[in-house]
């Protein structure tokens, strides 16, 4: 957003706000004070749209700076601030189509309205009062849901239920946090003294909620970007077999000959609402060959950047230098260990690996046997998410996890000043922190960079 348009609400702006392409309908939207006199410059009915009530649709024609008719149109008006911008908003809905839909946008800016940018509608209706933060960056989780579940999450969100159970833990630290300071400030004040017992009670209970609210935050990113496994293991366990029977379809190619598999092959399901992408990754070995060994640095790469290792292990081999190697490098991490080639005599057992790796969750399974692989899924799924959790997550972005982990620190800072009997400044300035970081979060308090980075992620017309 550029910083002339950022409390600008003297203009009107407008866009498409349908998909790019053809289709049934396009509608191109406008919101701002000017809204109406510029829609009625290339809007023609039996009445005006201002002479036509909110919310209803009035047949009339699109009609170009010569008079000539361009379309048979809908039109229609929102009177703020009963909009979704908070604003005067029209739409016109033209018959769907690159031109007649590019060429009503191209009208209205040359009337005088200005080309919306991203995320611009929705931005208004946040600095209008019509949304806070959290609700606004909900409507780009219900535009990006890939699953049911990660849709309910941003409604969730979007209906404000994240920031209702905010606002319950923000006017807790507020009451808390203002009689600290009113018993600094006003010592000789007739005002109800909290002794430390009671003041740890509260703080306690302020650190359960933010931590079943982060829980709940963590689940709702993990519905809406979802989780990514990468697949490793030394060439030739049958890793590929695997990343094939997990997408049910064929992506990477299987040969006996160690090595085939050179680049990184990803592929993505959604299985219990989870979007899940596996990453096929190259053999992991010391290797002379060039081509091979890029794809070796790859594999490495992947393996740091995944929320999942899941480990393939040959079953009818023994455990070599490489697989020690990969034990010791994932054991720190979320990983699954899979003996594949269950169908053929196994050379090594579960309890083998057990003393290896003796928290490890392991399976035994084929890549040819789909009730072990769907099993898998359960598994991958479970590991990262309680099952319980799935149905009560809310929509978030990285920005309001961070924002509730600075909250947490706070709080724990402050618990921890009061066990070890430091000034009670000390704390009031910790719970005073923690209240900034809940405002950022909601959107009370912002600046133009905070504003910019949310909104710009947005398609234009939202």
């Amino acid at each position: 957003m550029s910083k002339s348009s950022f409390f600008d609400y003297n203009d009107t702006i407008a866009s498409i706000s349908t998909a790019w392409g053809e289709a049934g309908i396009a509608i191109v939207r406008l919101s701002g004070p000017q809204s109406l006199d510029l829609a009625e410059k290339v809007f023609k009915g039996i009445k005006p749209l201002k002479d036509t009530p909110p919310r209803y649709m009035r047949n009339g024609f699109l009609i170009d700076e010569n008079g000539d008719c361009l379309d048979e149109v809908l039109g229609v008006w929102f009177r703020a601030p009963k909009s979704y911008t908070g604003e005067d908003v029209v739409e016109i809905h033209c018959h769907g189509g690159l031109l007649i839909a590019s060429k009503c946008l191209d009208m209205l800016l040359s009337h005088g309205a200005r080309l919306a940018e991203p995320g611009e509608f929705t931005q208004r209706a946040f600095l209008n009062g019509r949304i806070d933060l959290t609700q606004a960056e909900a409507v780009l989780g219900i535009i990006k849901a890939k699953s049911d579940e990660a849709l309910r999450a941003a409604a969730r969100t979007l209906r404000g239920e994240l920031s209702k159970r905010i606002e319950v833990v923000y006017d807790s630290l507020l009451d808390l946090s203002a009689n600290l300071e009113a018993n600094l400030d006003f010592p000789e004040e007739d005002i109800p003294y909290l002794s430390p017992d009671e003041v740890l009670k509260r703080l306690n209970e302020i650190s359960v909620s933010l931590r079943d609210l982060a829980s709940r935050c963590k689940v709702g990113r993990t519905l809406r970007d979802g989780i990514k496994v990468a697949i490793v293991g030394r060439p030739n366990v049958g890793k590929s077999s695997i990343f094939n029977a997990l997408l049910d379809e064929t992506r990477a190619i299987v040969t006996p000959i160690p090595g085939t598999t050179r680049d990184i092959v990803e592929g993505m399901i959604v299985h219990r609402g989870i979007p899940i992408t596996f990453m096929d990754t190259a053999g992991l070995r010391v290797t002379d060959d060039i081509v091979e060994s890029i794809g070796v640095g790859m594999a490495q790469r992947a393996l740091k950047e995944a929320d999942l290792k899941l480990w393939i292990i040959d079953g009818s081999e023994s455990l070599m230098q490489e697989d020690l190697n990969l034990a010791d490098e994932i054991k720190n991490h979320p990983h699954i260990v899979a003996i594949n080639k269950a169908d053929i005599p196994q050379a090594i057992s579960q309890e083998d690996l057990m003393a290896i790796l003796p928290d490890s969750e392991i399976v035994v399974l084929s890549a040819f046997d789909k009730n072990a692989i769907v099993e898998l899924k359960e598994r991958i799924v479970r590991k990262l998410i309680k099952d319980s959790a799935i149905n009560e997550g809310f929509n978030a972005t990285a920005r309001q996890i961070d924002m509730l982990k600075n909250v947490q620190a706070c709080v724990d800072n402050a618990i921890a000043s009061l066990h070890v009997g430091e000034p009670e400044e000390l704390i009031a300035s910790n719970l005073l922190e923690a209240k900034y970081y809940l405002d950022r979060l909601l959107g009370r308090s912002f600046d133009e960079d905070l504003i910019h980075a949310i909104f710009s992620q947005f398609c234009v017309g939202k």
